[in-house]
């Protein structure tokens, strides 16, 4: 069956898959593995790099470094099988965000884009119509594409630390009750956009209320359970907007989206450094543009989504509450009393949609990482008028979103790298987002190429000199015969 990448589009997604299949063979996919065995090993003991997360950018970053001659590459990931990433559990949108050109792990193979997917699936006027990938379609998507790669998920997995042994990497995981001690060469951690730290609620909320009365809106949420319920939304991101819709779908009586800002965001900062220059080489940035960047994208928020927006408002019992901070929050007579400057507001729940704390011991797998690694109030010392505790505690890391030591004593944390929101001042605030993977991918496989090519360093010349492979297929005594033939004719 020969289909053409351009003009054809497969039957079924099964053709599609084989397609694909048969342009990764075309492009030399995978590369000959290239790393020598290690001593006191046995095959198949250490793997070549083990891969903390297996959402999208897990899955992107293991086909990219398999297609680069690196043959054991193990995905974890904490969730039950089919679940990984956000897609299915706590992202509660309709669609994505990112724009529907400008997702980037297909490696310029058209048979391996969600473009074609989607035209497979649903035919090519369905795309052409499309104004965002739905959000279940993406999963479902990044599940076709890892079975093209024969990617393997080692689901319900919860890495519980990541340690040296040697020259070596050791990860502790439980799965199903059984701890195991895994031995690597380097490790990705593709942990998303928790992966600095954790979801809290504020703790002005969490000291003041029983935990029945709050969730926050990226965990779990039984929406059931608000029905008929006043709801108290503290956010103005697309989680605050998704949940809210949630809610009311699920029969709220009302809901209140409360947020400190005068007005809502109106552009979306993200799409201005979109560049294929400033997303390749936003390492090469000095540590000041980095830090003021970062601190721009603190103060100047994306919008919601525009259908988020556009549903939210339009639903009944929608209220938007701009510059209305919570003051206060306390429970009064079996409800939930909020102040705020305008006056008091009463819920029966609130959903706090208030972000991500940076706190990087509260990762059981950074655990033996925390303390060892450089972080960005230990490296820049910006003037005081643009000091931000918050970003001063995100890891210090280097081009290839490799760790960086505290003390040289710990240079083994240079084997495990950062494809998560740790990256944020380092590597650019979206660069491990959908949009950044055609850009971030690539260096993030270029490091960890570079840091296991330089570990074998001292074996190469040896290796060099012992190497045969014939390739001029001529006997080992051709030159001999060759003088005796034009000895013999001189005569």
């Amino acid at each position: 069956m020969i289909i053409s990448p351009i003009t054809s589009t497969p039957a079924t997604l099964d053709d599609l898959e084989q397609a694909a299949r048969a342009d990764l063979a075309a492009l030399g996919y995978p590369a000959p593995g290239w790393l020598a065995p290690l001593d006191g090993h046995a095959a198949g003991s250490v793997a070549d790099v083990i891969i903390v997360g297996g959402g999208q950018s897990g899955v992107t970053l293991a086909a990219g470094l398999k297609w680069e001659g690196l043959a054991d590459v193990r995905v974890l990931d904490s969730a039950p099988a089919g679940s990984e990433g956000p897609w299915l559990t706590f992202a509660r949108m309709e669609e994505l965000r990112t724009p529907k050109t400008q997702v980037g792990n297909e490696f310029n193979v058209p048979n391996l884009s969600v473009r074609r997917w989607f035209e497979t699936r649903y035919g090519v006027v369905a795309w052409a119509d499309l104004p965002r990938i739905p959000r279940t379609d993406w999963k479902a998507y990044l599940d076709w594409y890892a079975g093209v790669f024969d990617i393997t998920i080692t689901s319900e997995t919860q890495v519980l630390d990541v340690a040296a042994d040697g020259d070596l990497i050791a990860v502790t995981s439980l799965c199903r009750g059984t701890v195991t001690r895994t031995l690597a060469r380097a490790v990705v951690l593709a942990t998303g956009f928790d992966g600095a730290g954790a979801w809290r609620v504020p703790a002005f909320v969490s000291d003041s209320l029983d935990k029945s009365r709050y969730d926050h809106t990226n965990g779990p949420v039984d929406f059931v359970r608000l029905k008929g319920k006043r709801i108290g939304v503290l956010g103005h991101g697309a989680s605050a907007f998704d949940n809210a819709i949630k809610a009311l779908s699920a029969g709220a009586a009302s809901v209140d989206l409360c947020f400190r800002r005068p007005r809502l965001p109106r552009t979306n900062p993200h799409r201005a450094i979109e560049t294929p220059g400033m997303m390749t080489h936003y390492p090469d940035l000095s540590d000041t543009t980095r830090w003021q960047i970062a601190r721009f994208f603190r103060k100047n928020d994306q919008p919601p989504p525009v259908r988020s927006f556009e549903t939210a408002m339009a639903l009944p019992g929608f209220r938007l509450r701009p510059a209305t901070p919570w003051l206060d929050v306390r429970e009064t007579q079996g409800f939930i009393r909020v102040t705020t400057p305008g006056g008091v507001l009463e819920f029966d729940h609130l959903l706090l949609a208030t972000g991500m704390a940076v706190d990087l011991p509260a990762r059981a797998e950074l655990k033996s990482l925390s303390a060892r690694i450089a972080l960005w109030g230990e490296r820049y010392t910006p003037p005081d008028d643009e000091a931000d505790e918050r970003l001063a505690r995100l890891p210090y890391l280097d081009a290839f979103y490799g760790f960086l030591p505290k003390h040289e004593e710990d240079a083994w944390v240079g084997r495990v790298f950062a494809f998560n929101s740790a990256s944020f001042v380092s590597q650019g605030p979206h660069s491990t987002s959908i949009s950044g993977h055609r850009h971030a991918v690539p260096r993030l496989v270029r490091g960890v190429l570079r840091r296991l090519l330089l570990d074998q360093e001292q074996a190469i010349l040896p290796a060099l000199e012992c190497y045969a492979s014939v390739d001029l297929p001529v006997a080992d005594d051709f030159e001999a015969r060759l003088a005796a033939l034009e000895t013999e004719a001189a005569q």
